[in-house]
């Protein structure tokens, strides 16, 4: 992993005794004391996981607001200045997605962004060869980390260190910690109260360090991975990519139908229109077998779809999955799943696979 780009806090993980995996480009952990304790931890007490791998940047300059806007898919109108919103990058010809992301109102002339690492590049290369003189993308990828500090416990424990909590839920407020500046947002990819924060680059470490003094536990991109699918949350590249649309994925919601332009406009309101062929789905395992990404679900006999995302819920005790299933598969319908040559029985369910704590 020699090529691979490290996060400020790699050497911490290593002391840690973390496993290491490839991310987007990244060396970043999967986990510490195992996936499951670290689910736990979120889901019952507090966990913080190192994300400074996400891409970070801003687009700046006179009319930036609606330039953005009238780019990506959700309305950032609908939102003021210190809220955030997600929101979609999308191919302009087919409606596929680019990149799902994160869009800070910073002000008229302000958005900061928060894509994928791996997509990264891709969002800022499209927004800048498009940009109108006077407006310019800034990368801030290795400027800022991301540490996300999630659970039951995580304002608790954010007030201990001194940071503000009692912000709304997708907005972001502006600290101080030890002299030195971090935003504190609210927003995270668990479904708990939760939060992430973006200290400078140099100044992660001591804040990490602070966090699990404080009591978080240390957690890797392997739960985020198993509390994000209780969720229902996509993940770009699986369930949601250049072949997936919004429509497809159920993310209509994050589409500003009424805005006038956004990138893949005109054909996701003809496939909206029309009816998507396929439709994500969440599927709840009647058996002890696993279900993974890629493999057939059938119905009858007849396979009508595939897994994008699956793996075993520690909450609910048995496999989940996010498949894409042609329509006419619906609520209730059970399937089966080709579990490497094995018949898995699941039910066809509506996401969250457990409720949502956010508030």
């Amino acid at each position: 992993m020699s090529d691979l780009r490290l996060s400020p806090l790699h050497d911490r993980h290593v002391a840690l005794g973390a496993k290491l995996g490839d991310f987007g480009g990244w060396s970043m952990p999967i986990s510490y004391a195992g996936v499951l304790e670290e689910h736990v931890a979120v889901r019952e007490g507090v966990g913080v996981f190192d994300v400074s791998h996400l891409g970070k940047g801003v687009v700046r300059g006179e009319g930036a607001l609606d330039f953005v806007n009238a780019r990506l898919t959700n309305d950032l109108r609908r939102i003021g200045v210190g809220q955030a919103q997600y929101t979609l990058c999308c191919d302009p010809v087919t409606g596929g997605v680019v990149d799902d992301l994160i869009a800070y109102v910073r002000g008229e002339d302000e958005v900061f962004l928060i894509p994928n690492a791996a997509n990264s590049s891709q969002v800022a290369g499209r927004l800048q060869a498009d940009a109108p003189p006077g407006i310019e993308v800034v990368a801030l990828h290795t400027t800022l980390a991301v540490l996300a500090v999630q659970g039951p416990r995580s304002a608790d424990l954010l007030e201990e260190l001194g940071l503000p909590t009692d912000h709304d839920y997708m907005s972001s407020a502006a600290a101080t910690w030890r002299g030195r500046r971090v935003v504190v947002a609210r927003t995270g990819y668990t479904g708990e109260l939760g939060f992430e924060l973006l200290p400078a680059w140099d100044d992660a470490g001591e804040l990490w360090d602070a966090v699990l003094a404080a009591g978080a536990a240390p957690c890797g991109l392997g739960a985020r991975d198993t509390l994000r699918t209780e969720m229902g949350y996509p993940l770009h590249g699986q369930d949601l990519s250049l072949d997936i649309t919004p429509v497809q994925a159920r993310a209509g919601w994050a589409v500003g139908w009424d805005k006038p332009a956004f990138w893949g406009r005109d054909a996701l309101v003809a496939e909206r229109e029309r009816g998507a062929s396929r439709l994500l789905w969440g599927l709840l395992a009647t058996d002890r077998l696993i279900p993974r990404a890629h493999m057939q679900v059938s119905r009858g006999g007849r396979v009508v779809g595939e897994v994008t995302s699956g793996t075993f819920s520690p909450t609910r005790r048995t496999g989940i999955a996010l498949a894409l299933l042609e329509r006419g598969v619906g609520e209730g319908d059970e399937v089966t799943v080709d579990v490497r040559g094995r018949t898995a029985a699941m039910t066809v369910v509506k996401p969250p696979f457990v409720p949502s704590r956010v508030r």
